[in-house]
């Protein structure tokens, strides 16, 4: 569930990106750890329940040599069965570290061979599904790291074509081992959403349709795919077939991030006019198939 706690303060101000917060719980640690992005670096802050800052620091991107540091587009925690990385996406490339930020575990540099002298090169969105990490590019291509469970050794194993613009967010959810189940979905800047199945081999399940404005954040609940859109609306879909259950007008303004509370289907959507909506995804399932 989604409570109120007392406000973290931090040291240097985070940049106006897209889902630019990402959240690590550690209850056997009494820790949570926050992580926004802001230029060519991403502060990381961790805190006690009460939200007493305990320690905060910065985390330089460092691949390849240039004139210039490279900005970061997206720092995110992801969750595998057996380990925590912290992934930072670049207009470089893609660094790996353990969950603390201190120890690079592996970097892949972005291919820009494809790309007008004109057209800005980045990664952004990242998820976690089973043992593998999937992080969007600006090609509209999603990379797959097959992830073992220690060490370095990380595979990219394959890259997933069903889009043609650059991504924006990725969201996963656990199969549970069921065959033919969507457990991911990819957004793109024209609005297009593809569904996946993951695997030894990811399927593309289904496409639905964009509507002429980018789709910056998406979430994935029990088969429902919330997508937020750049004119404020979050329309619910099912992920299986791509039908449309709700279009909510939610926000005057584009919608930045969506978070689900996924143990009891809570959203919240945030937009760029400074508002936070709630939504209960179970309840508007349940009324719309009536």
């Amino acid at each position: 569930m989604f409570r109120w706690e007392r406000s973290i303060p931090l040291r240097g101000s985070a940049a106006a990106l897209c889902n630019n917060l990402s959240v690590l719980q550690l209850p056997a640690r009494n820790l949570t750890y926050f992580g926004v992005v802001h230029g060519p670096s991403a502060q990381l802050l961790s805190a006690a329940p009460e939200g007493v800052p305990l320690a905060q620091r910065q985390l330089h991107a460092k691949e390849g040599a240039g004139v210039s540091p490279p900005l970061i587009t997206q720092v995110h925690w992801c969750v595998l069965p057996f380990r925590v990385l912290l992934v930072l996406t670049s207009h470089r490339g893609i660094q790996m570290y353990e969950s603390n930020g201190y120890t690079m575990v592996y970097w892949h540099a972005l291919d820009s061979g494809d790309a007008s002298p004109v057209q800005a090169v980045f990664a952004r969105g990242i998820a976690a599904s089973g043992h593998f990490i999937c992080v969007g590019t600006w090609s509209g291509r999603v990379l797959v790291f097959d992830i073992p469970a220690k060490g370095p050794n990380i595979v990219l194993s394959e890259e997933l074509a069903g889009h043609q613009m650059p991504i924006t967010d990725i969201a996963t959810e656990p199969a549970q081992g069921q065959d033919c189940v969507a457990d991911m979905v990819t957004a793109d800047d024209s609005g297009l959403l593809c569904v996946w199945r993951s695997g030894p081999e990811f399927t593309l399940l289904t496409r639905i349709p964009g509507f002429g404005v980018p789709c910056p954040s998406v979430q994935l609940w029990q088969g429902i795919i919330a997508a937020g859109y750049g004119n404020g609306q979050v329309h619910l879909y099912e992920a299986t077939t791509g039908n449309l259950h709700v279009q909510i007008n939610a926000h005057a303004r584009a919608i930045c991030a969506l978070d689900l509370a996924s143990e009891v289907g809570k959203l919240l959507s945030a937009g760029n006019s400074f508002a936070v909506t709630g939504y209960d995804l179970a309840e508007i399932r349940r009324f719309s198939s009536v």
